[in-house]
């Protein structure tokens, strides 16, 4: 794989929503009658939404206080956690492994659940990214997220694409699912600038960083040219600071020295790279401006926690098989 450079000039904001790309989908259309309740299993760098079409629905997720989701609502949960939708506090949360469920293709489904009280009806992703900006993104988000449909102008861009992605889900036609991918790139990219301009949290650490217009174009730089051969003098003359100045203001919005970050970064590349294409070792290497196999590999143990020969797994098919096995 091959990225795309970004100019330094870019906003790196948007740099980092540029690159939340969704590399695995699931989807789930849901018609639930009360009492139900449904348990959905943790996935490991997957991130759930979940789109309240009709009724209403409580959303629980480990640390975080209960949802309760109105028609109209978006509820994502980032960190691949295991959660409940129920209709009610108290109602019994089977797995949704465990239940019946209609396939419509290798990456859509219809359940149809309860006991035949008042209806609710949903929809249900569940996605990756193997970007590296759009991994660390994600990994910032709180436990939950819920985006009320309201009346404010900022909202009526999601609700949009909500109206549109529940249209498509009723009736999949001919390159639905690929309609449902983009829309649902839209709608998350939607919810998660929404609770950027929202939240206090997001004006400190990684994404206060990128906010800072000399720190900001450093990390747009780093994530852009990853085997460049950084060091703090040259980030430091790229953003016109003094060596020392640059170092200190690195450290101190981006949590940790700017080298230490440029190794992990790449790191986190080659993690990706791993993961998509038939990539040897020495290859990454070469990629990444390692002069040698055993210096990357040194290095990406050091990161990652494993050795890059341990890295075998196709992550866009993890996602529905972690969903459908049962």
């Amino acid at each position: 794989m091959v990225e795309t450079p970004i100019p330094p000039s870019a906003d790196p904001l948007g740099a980092a929503l540029h690159s939340l790309r969704m590399s695995g989908t699931f989807y789930c259309r849901s018609e639930l009658s009360a009492p139900w309740g449904l348990a959905l299993p943790p996935i490991q760098d997957c991130l759930w939404f979940h789109i309240l079409t009709s009724g209403q629905c409580r959303l629980e997720a480990d640390g975080c206080v209960p949802l309760l989701l109105q028609p109209g609502d978006l509820a994502l949960v980032p960190h691949g956690n295991g959660h409940c939708l129920r209709s009610e506090k108290g109602s019994r949360t089977p797995s949704i492994q465990a239940l019946t469920r209609t396939a419509i293709s290798e990456r859509y489904e219809i359940l149809r659940h309860g006991e035949g009280g008042d209806e609710t009806t949903m929809i249900c992703g569940a996605v990756s990214f193997d970007h590296p900006t759009a991994r660390h993104l994600i990994g910032l988000l709180p436990g939950a997220i819920h985006i009320p449909a309201t009346d404010s102008p900022e909202r009526e861009w999601i609700q949009s694409t909500v109206r549109l992605i529940t249209a498509e889900a009723r009736s999949l036609r001919p390159g639905g699912e690929t309609v449902l991918t983009r829309l649902s790139d839209i709608l998350v990219i939607q919810a998660i600038r929404s609770w950027i301009a929202s939240d206090q949290a997001a004006r400190t650490g990684w994404l206060g960083a990128l906010r800072d217009e000399q720190i900001g174009g450093a990390l747009v730089r780093i994530h852009s040219a990853p085997a460049h051969p950084w060091t703090v003098a040259l980030l430091a003359e790229e953003c016109a600071m003094s060596r020392s100045s640059f170092a200190a203001r690195f450290t101190d919005l981006v949590g940790e020295p700017a080298m230490q970050y440029v190794t992990r970064w790449r790191m986190q590349v080659a993690l990706g790279w791993l993961r998509e294409d038939a990539v040897t070792v020495s290859e990454l290497a070469s990629r990444l401006g390692y002069q040698s196999e055993a210096a990357f590999s040194r290095a990406f143990k050091r990161i990652i926690g494993v050795a890059p020969g341990g890295v075998r797994r196709n992550f866009s098919g993890r996602v529905s098989s972690a969903i459908l096995s049962d």
